[in-house]
């Protein structure tokens, strides 16, 4: 069986769920093809190895150069839902005491949450909060970015679940839903995460704004979230 990737980020963390074999040639490839493109963005990356079936020599050396290349930009790369077979292995060559072992994918990327940020490598916000939702990665960057300019704090997701997880874990100002928040009904999908909201204020995006003017897109969002915590919504 080849090498499958499904890969999201979540908050400051980027997870990579491997299927498959980690093996030397197209398989190796892929991976770090995704650790690259998460590296792009994010210092904590996760690998969820529970799916995986093999690791070759090849395979196993990616994976310590990546966490090597991962340590020296102060960011941190851990296995999560390693199988019997790879916990063994890890164990055998002593590289259990190298690498970072969660127990699962949920345990690791907690782990990284609940770390303070690094200065000069994390923003440490002191304005208020925002959780962004919707399934597009390139608009929740652009809505991270904007905010941040404003002066926000931000953390995003494409995944509901993830988005729970996020809610559980951290105090958030506003909850933020995109045009296309999850797979399911928005306001479905806007109801679970309002329970989990607490005291957030709840603003939820037309789907005119994923194709808007950017600049007026972002007028937009600036005006609702000033407008959402004036109405006590």
């Amino acid at each position: 069986m080849s090498l499958s990737i499904d890969a999201r980020h979540c908050g400051t963390v980027y997870v990579i769920r491997c299927s498959g074999r980690i093996v030397a040639g197209e398989e190796s490839g892929i991976l770090e093809e995704s650790i690259k493109r998460g590296l792009r963005e994010f210092r904590h990356i996760v690998v969820d190895v529970g799916g995986v079936s093999r690791v070759d020599s090849s395979g196993l050396g990616l994976l310590v150069r990546n966490l090597a290349h991962v340590r020296s930009r102060a960011g941190d790369l851990r296995l999560a839902s390693a199988p019997p077979f790879l916990a063994d292995l890890l164990r055998a060559t002593k590289l259990d005491t190298v690498f970072k072992l969660c127990g699962s994918e949920e345990e690791a990327i907690l782990s990284f949450l609940k770390e303070p940020a690094i200065r000069g490598l994390e923003s440490s916000p002191t304005g208020p909060m925002v959780l962004f939702v919707d399934r597009s990665p390139d608009l929740c960057a652009f809505v991270r970015a904007l905010l941040n300019s404003h002066g926000y704090g931000v953390l995003s997701t494409c995944r509901s679940n993830d988005a729970k997880l996020l809610l559980l874990s951290t105090d958030f100002d506003y909850l933020v839903l995109g045009p296309e928040c999850s797979q399911g009904p928005s306001d479905e999908a806007a109801d679970k995460l309002k329970v989990l909201a607490n005291s957030a204020v709840v603003a939820q995006l037309s789907m005119d704004f994923k194709y808007d003017d950017p600049e007026r897109a972002g007028s937009e969002l600036l005006r609702l979230l000033e407008t959402a915590r004036a109405a006590g919504m």
